[in-house]
């Protein structure tokens, strides 16, 4: 591979399919490079279970609506990939598969682009590969006993490929609370270590809450109306998970099951896991941020809205005495599952565009290198960002700023 294109997307996912969408009606030259193959982290890097959070109808890409049976389900795995799939034909995307970027770099008019496949010098670059491509684990992860196991989301399977014993979930987003649930149905005693994390209910006066985020206009909220956008781009995901019941999955939920709640995991020391105190504290704010939502949504509803009565939920559950540290070394716990987030990696982007924390600046998508883009992180342009059908809109408004860019530049 050599020569020269206008344009680079780098990723196949949703958000670098939506940019090869956008370029093409634009008829802007372009090549979207992809380490695997379309949707290669929904098809590799996923665990067996999961579903996506949002129901099936917002399942919707640029030209394609969701149309299936079940529009307030959740599409599994290999539903996403299939949908995915579907998107790249249908777009005729021009995706170049099993081509990993090493480096890009500024050259000319325009970028570098070098990859295992060869080199391509383009004018401009849309980096569309992901925020989760490494797992964030805390560096005294390195001071866990060795006799215990340790796995991330990228690890884990199922319930059947871990050790047998007690396992200890780390992280109370999403990932944290499905993993657990997952796990103690399995038989296995779970503790979970919970931090900062978003409490939801699933439904709300008999709707998804989502329909309510979408409906309410809270996720048309923009980036630059956000008060503080760099915590809002580093929220957890919400406590929810996408079944058949719509079952909502709080703490409450899971000390139901039987999973013991502790603080967020502070220290290792002499093998022992040392927890931080202040659940209480911890979980009235989850809480408050919660009833704060709901009244939103109830203030919005006043307008007509055909939805049940307003409703409040029970306060999270303090445990009576919650421990603060846990012996490692006691044959209690066999495996450790590091529910922590995720990072993006740009490793590869030779660009001084990356922060300290290994972010990448930028506004709205626009990063600070004339002709470099971002697409398909969090918050990047509106709340809705985050989720595939958030991608449309961010999508043509980016590819609109780049072909700008393109008709200016000299």
């Amino acid at each position: 591979m050599a020569g020269r294109v206008t344009t680079v997307v780098i990723g196949a996912g949703h958000a670098g399919l939506a940019a090869s969408h956008f370029l093409s009606e634009r008829s802007i030259d372009h090549v979207v490079l992809e380490r695997g193959d379309v949707a290669n982290s929904w098809r590799h890097e996923r665990w067996d279970s999961l579903r996506l959070l949002t129901p099936n109808w917002q399942s919707r890409l640029p030209g394609l609506p969701y149309d299936g049976p079940d529009p307030d389900g959740y599409l599994s795995m290999g539903e996403v990939v299939g949908l995915l799939d579907r998107f790249a034909s249908m777009s005729r995307a021009p995706v170049q598969a099993g081509t990993t970027v090493t480096s890009v770099r500024r050259s000319g008019d325009g970028y570098r682009v070098v990859t295992n496949q060869g080199s391509l010098d383009a004018r401009t670059v849309v980096v569309a590969s992901g925020a989760c491509n490494l797992p964030a684990v805390p560096a005294f992860a390195a001071a866990v006993p060795k006799e215990i196991e340790q796995l991330t989301p990228f690890d884990y399977r199922d319930p059947s490929t871990l050790a047998d014993g007690g396992v200890l979930v780390v992280g109370a987003s999403a990932t944290g609370v499905q993993l657990a649930a997952e796990i103690r149905r399995s038989g296995r005693p779970v503790t979970l270590s919970v931090g900062e994390h978003v409490r939801l209910p699933r439904t709300y006066r008999g709707r998804d809450v989502l329909w309510w985020m979408d409906a309410s206009g809270v996720w048309d909220q923009r980036h630059d109306e956000i008060d503080d956008l760099s915590r809002a781009r580093r929220l957890p995901s919400p406590q929810l998970v996408g079944t058949p019941e719509r079952v909502t999955l709080d703490l409450n939920a899971l000390s139901a099951m039987g999973v013991e709640l502790v603080g967020r995991w502070a220290a290792v020391r002499d093998g022992r896991a040392l927890f931080s105190g202040g659940l209480r504290n911890v979980f009235a704010l989850a809480d408050l941020k919660m009833d704060r939502l709901l009244a939103t949504f109830d203030q919005w509803a006043g307008t007509g809205t055909e939805a049940g009565p307003s409703e409040r939920f029970e306060p999270t559950r303090v445990p009576s005495s919650p421990r603060l540290q846990l012996d490692l070394r006691g044959g209690e716990i066999r495996t450790v599952l590091w529910a922590t987030g995720y990072r993006p990696d740009y490793s590869w982007l030779d660009v001084p565009v990356v922060d300290e924390k290994g972010r990448l600046r930028h506004a709205g998508g626009v990063v600070g290198s004339p002709g470099l883009y971002a697409l398909g992180l969090p918050v990047l342009r509106r709340r809705r960002s985050t989720f595939i059908h958030g991608i449309e809109d961010d999508a043509r408004e980016v590819i609109a700023h780049l072909a700008h860019h393109l008709a200016t530049s000299p």
